[in-house]
């Protein structure tokens, strides 16, 4: 009997929350900002989120942090839907922060009404000076002085647009003195005179983070609001809005965030990519984003599968891209569909075949699955293999093609290679070989046997196509540590494009098709394919190139 798995430290307290009727039942939020496309760090929270809730009998709420109209566009937006869906989540309600302003800016009113909020003129060089530091305490300016009406009208000619971007801002009175830079009279609204993507015009005033966050997680009465570490100092001011304005108490609990090697996950650092060209763009498959590993061939079940290995942690570490690939690569063979492309040619003419012959063998979809089903190959006198698999002076135990040695072709027949023919430049043109008619797969009743089993493809059938190897973006473990411009650390052998002989099965490839190219690794048809011109990304190799010595 297997042991159950142990609960994370989250799930301990949902547990205990529902067995004493705090709550009864789970609601959570995932609230991203439409500020750019999101990345496998992203995939790791919304699997908690939403996983959470289906495994409680809760609910997801998907919310739009949308308080910066500078940064943010309805192409995000969409993007984000488009990615959680993928990954294979509903979300009970769609909300955004923007259609809660009336109801922020009305609690800042009462903030203010309650003598906890005013006014302040100061730039914000001024407002960091008086902050302080960690080791000394602030100095509260003369505007905190400012009665509660004269703070009322000012902010409502704030609203009213009668003040430049930074010409005044609103914020909360608790702490000058706080440890916690954070309680230090943090700023709650500033003017900024933007366009917002869902209200247009409307507002030239608008909330912070923190004041928007907390009170949008009230509002919707979340009882799990689930962050990573960085929101830690941020979690004593969530609590006191709650407790000053005396709304639903939605609670606050922070995990590890994902930090992943060879690559960055900072939204600021990837848009410098996609806006630079190191890349193709958001989906470019050698990004981080969801849309990268969609577009690169990952399935949105090795992603949750990682996000599950990954597990929830209370304390930062990286995380091995290869275990990333390790889950893909479980998934992919058991749903790839096998197929054969030679990659670098080398032509072999079966010299004991019928000229003109060509015969349909048969090999199994995907050995994996019992319901894969079987596909035709055309084979005759002349075929393609690799020119990795033939050497003229073989070392001891070599095991694929040779002057006189024999090998098993891949769902065919037995060869043996009788003699080189050569170019005048001693390149080898092509090789003579003859095979053995009763070795046919399936039906062998030769008694030979081989060691060696090729893939290859029949040369007059064969279809070319693209090929683009993908590999780490990054040169390096953690680019971010580094010193100097992380840029600097890319692989500049982060893609090759190499042409690829394939059987001709492969002109059915659907998008939602995942192939393994035999003894090469797990493919995927990409978007720029069209029927004249097949492209295929290749998704991750057979095995682990990137093992620590």
């Amino acid at each position: 009997m297997s042991e159950e798995k142990s609960l994370n430290f989250i799930e301990e307290i949902i547990e205990e929350d529902l067995r004493t009727g705090k709550h009864q039942s789970i609601l959570t939020r995932f609230p991203p900002e439409p500020n750019g496309y999101l990345h496998i760090g992203h995939a790791k929270s919304i699997c908690l989120n939403f996983g959470l809730a289906l495994k409680y009998g809760g609910k997801t709420n998907l919310r739009f942090d949308d308080t910066n109209p500078v940064t943010e566009d309805t192409e995000y937006v969409e993007s984000i839907k488009e990615d959680v869906k993928w990954l294979g989540f509903n979300w009970a309600n769609e909300f955004y922060a923007s259609d809660y302003f009336d109801q922020l800016y009305s609690f800042a009113e009462q903030l203010i009404e309650k003598g906890l909020a005013y006014v302040d003129d100061s730039t914000s060089e001024e407002i960091a000076t008086q902050k302080g530091t960690p080791t000394q305490s602030g100095v509260r300016n003369q505007y905190a002085n400012r009665t509660i009406a004269e703070n009322l009208q000012l902010f409502r000619d704030m609203r009213a647009g009668k003040y430049k971007d930074g010409e005044k801002v609103l914020r909360v009175k608790i702490d000058m003195s706080s440890p916690n830079m954070h309680m230090r009279d943090p700023i709650i609204y500033r003017i900024k005179h933007a366009h917002h993507h869902r209200t247009g015009d409307k507002w030239c005033i608008y909330p912070m983070y923190d004041f928007a966050h907390g009170q949008s997680d009230s509002i919707e009465n979340i009882t799990h609001s689930i962050c990573t570490l960085e929101f830690i100092p941020h979690r004593p001011l969530y609590e006191w809005f709650i407790e000053q304005l005396g709304i639903f108490p939605s609670k606050q609990y922070e995990f590890a965030r994902l930090n992943l090697n060879y690559t960055v996950m900072s939204k600021r650092k990837l848009l410098q990519l996609v806006n630079e060209h190191h890349v193709s763009g958001w989906d470019d498959p050698r990004m981080p984003t969801i849309s990268g590993l969609r577009r690169r061939g990952y399935t949105p079940e090795s992603l949750r599968d990682f996000a599950e290995r990954v597990g929830i942690a209370k304390r930062e570490n990286l995380i091995e891209f290869s275990l990333l690939e390790f889950c893909v690569r479980e998934h992919l063979n058991k749903i790839a569909l096998r197929r054969m492309v030679v990659f670098d040619p080398i032509k072999v003419i079966i010299t004991n075949y019928e000229e003109g012959k060509t015969e349909l063998l048969s090999s199994e979809n995907n050995p994996e699955d019992p319901n894969g089903g079987v596909r035709s190959i055309p084979f005759g006198r002349e075929i393609l293999i690799e020119q990795d698999d033939f050497m003229e002076n073989p070392p001891k135990k070599y095991f694929r093609l040779a002057p006189g040695q024999m090998v098993r072709l891949k769902s065919a027949y037995i060869i043996q290679c009788n003699e080189i023919i050569k170019n005048t430049d001693g390149s080898i043109q092509a090789l003579h070989c003859t095979y053995i008619p009763e070795s046919k797969s399936g039906q062998d009743n030769s008694g030979i046997h081989v060691k060696g089993t090729l893939h290859w493809v029949h040369a007059p059938a064969a279809l070319q196509v693209e090929v683009r190897e993908y590999d780490r973006l990054f040169q390096v473990e953690n680019p971010s540590s580094e010193e100097g411009d992380f840029k600097s650390y890319l692989n500049p052998n982060s893609l090759k494009v190499v042409t690829g002989y394939a059987e001709p099965s492969i002109k059915e490839a659907a998008s939602h098709d995942r192939f393994q190219f035999l003894r090469k690794g797990y493919y995927c048809l990409d978007k720029d394919s069209s029927s004249d011109k097949l492209i295929f990304n290749r998704t991750v190799t057979l095995k682990d190139g990137w093992t620590k010595k």
